[in-house]
């Protein structure tokens, strides 16, 4: 879902289930789009799903391939997607066409500047290429941000995360979201063309802990537009918003087969 943050831990390798299977219940409340007014609420089926393998991976930074891994260099896949926007519940786009949910991949850099049992600070660098769920595609987008791990938050068990960092992204993608075409323009909400630039910036904050078979895990986002470079369209209505959500997994399966694994 998004805004969920995703972070990498450096503890001692341990044998661990090759996967974990569970399900539960989220709640998240997030803008209809970066800058938009308001929140929207959701409830949704939460499934908890692991997966330990050399190349193909399911943990906290999701759903990933990774291409490399060295001691200091990880090269993987990034994902991410948006909720679809229903127009009409959003007034500044009162009778404009209704966007679709959207999903981003891409590749990522991934470096680590301090590794310790207590923390880990690292670099990520990924470039995505956006798609609404009918494959069409929206453009490109990129996220640089640095990245903390507190892997057992002052002995309490919590695994707490932090990340912040610019956005930017090409005019295609800024378009989809805060272009208003001629057709569309009334009093109020002129015509606007986006370009492409700066998307504003993003801090995350989160925490997870497993308390036997059951996963809770909570995020926090704070983002900011001011100087970006749709700042001025008329879609967007303001520049800075919070986003939040919640979660908790029943984990009812895990496999027999034991692998090596830094992840908990």
């Amino acid at each position: 879902m998004a805004g969920m943050l995703a972070w990498t831990t450096s503890a001692q390798a341990e044998l661990r289930p090759l996967w974990e299977l569970g399900a539960g219940v989220g709640v998240t409340s997030i803008p209809a789009y970066r800058g938009a007014r308001g929140e929207v609420n959701y409830i949704l089926p939460l499934p908890y799903f692991v997966y330990r393998g050399r190349f193909l991976r399911s943990d906290r930074q999701g759903l990933r391939g990774v291409f490399y891994q060295g001691e200091r260099v990880q090269i993987n896949l990034s994902a991410y997607a948006g909720p679809p926007v229903q127009s009409g519940q959003i007034p500044a786009r009162a009778g404009m066409p209704n966007l679709s949910p959207s999903f981003e991949i891409g590749p990522s850099l991934q470096y680590v500047l301090i590794e310790s049992p207590d923390l880990e600070l690292d670099l990520r660098l990924p470039v995505r290429a956006a798609f609404t769920l009918s494959f069409k595609p929206i453009g490109w987008i990129s996220t640089p941000h640095l990245n903390l791990t507190l892997p057992d938050f002052r002995g309490s068990g919590w695994i707490v995360g932090a990340s912040i960092g610019p956005n930017f992204a090409d005019r295609r993608y800024h378009a989809y979201f805060y272009d208003v075409a001629t057709a569309y323009a009334r009093p109020g909400r002129p015509a606007y063309s986006a370009t492409s630039g700066y998307s504003g910036s993003s801090v995350y904050l989160s925490a997870s802990r497993r308390f036997g078979p059951y996963w809770v895990g909570a995020f926090l986002r704070y983002d900011n537009l001011a100087g970006a470079s749709f700042v001025s369209s008329p879609l967007v209505e303001t520049q800075q918003y919070l986003a939040a959500g919640m979660g908790v997994s029943w984990i009812f399966a895990t496999s027999s087969r034991l692998v090596e694994s830094e992840e908990p």
